[in-house]
């Protein structure tokens, strides 16, 4: 068993991370900047070491900054959570070379998934249905149009070592490819230090829906199944629900098994998202795998019972997933998940500063994850995420009923937040329906100016 963890990350993630580690009598050291000096990960790590100043790069990313701090406080592990170092290969590696167990996949295998167009290869070959597109990196503008032409447009530029939508450019004809494949790979250069790109064919109006996995370090792979994260901006979830309406148990048992040959075929571990695109048919096409856990996992964790980040260590310590899973996982009613943003509700811009009143909801089915506290400060060098609502119902009704209720019962003064946005999205009478697709944001917006 792991006896003691350094969390590398900050906010309710890392929060979330020491209760699951608490509650397996794991300590646990939390690493934080100048600017979180008084947040709450750093008051119940049973350690706390500051390893910089606020900006990310000389603190939170910093890996030798991270490495020290885990050699000095003599940890067996370190659990990333999501975003900074998650999916950072070359740290994963430095931790091996440290003899710190990294509570993640494989090095050689969070690089496969994070090249996207490897990705791709690898999921064609066992045979999970990827968009039509090019067969790797295409290097040119010249050679961008020849699969264009062979794919048809509308077509869709990405970035190779790409996530969060930038690098990313849609092309509808042959005219303006050659403009927008060198504005795609200026911006991947610059967010990436790789322009590399690849090609796919554009659906026009997707759901975009995500499997969950757990695997084991013995080859054993389990689906834990389907979120339904459509309600975006920018490629930016806002809303996230379990299970997707969209899919039906037929194909839930025929992706989950496909996706469990493939993680075993490659030496999948730990926990892992694979993202698919479904069209208008009700087809499925992988887009790509995030190697860590996701923001939304609660929601997943509400419809089958099972404590992911708990997993995720169990599995770091050795344990196979028949001794953490039940032998039959089954869905439990709907679960949504809000995030609550420090933000202009509708501009979408940054809202730093003190939090002078906050109450959470509570009650039945009512879940929040958050690091914040009345009198505590939102720093302007961070995501914007504060807080992390989840209810969980008997089914989509009751789960939107309490989910408008826990949001009219959530209070958060001194910042600006992203909760009256949500509450106009739940009462809008398509999204209540479920019929929404990763266009509906930009529809609700426009039909709200």
């Amino acid at each position: 068993m792991i006896h003691k963890v350094l969390v590398a990350n900050r906010g309710e993630i890392a929060l979330r991370v020491l209760n699951a580690c608490r509650e397996l009598g794991i300590r646990t050291v939390a690493v934080y900047s100048e600017a979180d000096r008084n947040s709450l990960h750093v008051r119940f790590a049973d350690e706390a070491i500051c390893i910089g100043p606020p900006r990310l790069a000389e603190s939170y990313l910093n890996v030798p900054a991270v490495i020290s701090a885990a050699e000095i406080a003599d940890v067996d592990a370190i659990h990333p959570g999501y975003g900074l170092l998650s999916e950072n290969a070359n740290f994963a590696e430095v931790c091996r070379a440290s003899n710190i167990k990294f509570i993640g996949p494989p090095p050689e295998v969070t690089r496969l998934m994070g090249e996207k167009d490897k990705a791709r290869q690898a999921m064609k070959q066992a045979k999970v249905p990827i968009l039509p597109g090019s067969d790797g990196v295409v290097a040119t503008a010249e050679e961008a149009q020849e699969w264009a032409g062979k794919v048809g447009y509308p077509v869709i530029l990405k970035a190779k070592a790409g996530g969060g939508g930038r690098g990313m450019r849609i092309v509808r004809t042959a005219e303006e490819l050659p403009n927008l494949f060198h504005a795609a790979y200026s911006e991947a250069a610059n967010a990436f230090g790789n322009g590399e790109l690849y090609m796919e064919k554009f659906i026009e109006n997707p759901r975009h829906i995500e499997f969950q996995v757990l695997a084991d370090e013995h080859g054993n792979v389990r689906t834990l199944f389907e979120r339904e994260c459509s309600i975006q901006r920018r490629h930016q979830k806002l809303i996230e629900e379990a299970p997707s309406l969209q899919v039906t148990p037929k194909m839930r048992e025929e992706i989950g098994k496909t996706l469990c040959r493939c993680l075993t075929e490659i030496g999948y571990q730990n926990a892992g998202t694979v993202e698919f695109l479904m069209d208008e048919d009700g087809q499925l096409y992988f887009i790509e795998m995030n190697t860590r856990i996701q923001v939304e996992h609660p929601i997943t964790e509400a419809i089958t019972g099972v404590d992911l980040v708990r997993a995720q260590l169990l599995i770091a310590s050795g344990e196979r997933l028949d001794a953490i899973l039940p032998a039959k996982l089954e869905i439990r009613g709907h679960a949504i998940e809000c995030r609550i943003n420090a933000e202009h509700p509708e501009k979408f811009t940054p809202s730093a500063g003190r939090i002078t009143a906050f109450n959470v909801p509570g009650g039945n089915g009512v879940r929040v994850d958050t690091a914040q506290y009345a009198e505590g400060v939102v720093p302007p060098y961070y995501d914007s995420l504060i807080a992390k609502l989840i209810v969980h119902g008997r089914d989509r009704a009751e789960a939107i009923a309490k989910m408008e209720r826990a949001l009219s019962q959530f209070v958060v003064q001194g910042v600006e937040t992203s909760i009256p946005l949500h509450q106009a999205i739940f009462a809008d009478a398509g999204f209540r329906a479920g019929e929404f697709d990763t266009k509906f944001m930009e529809q609700f917006l426009a039909r709200r100016s």
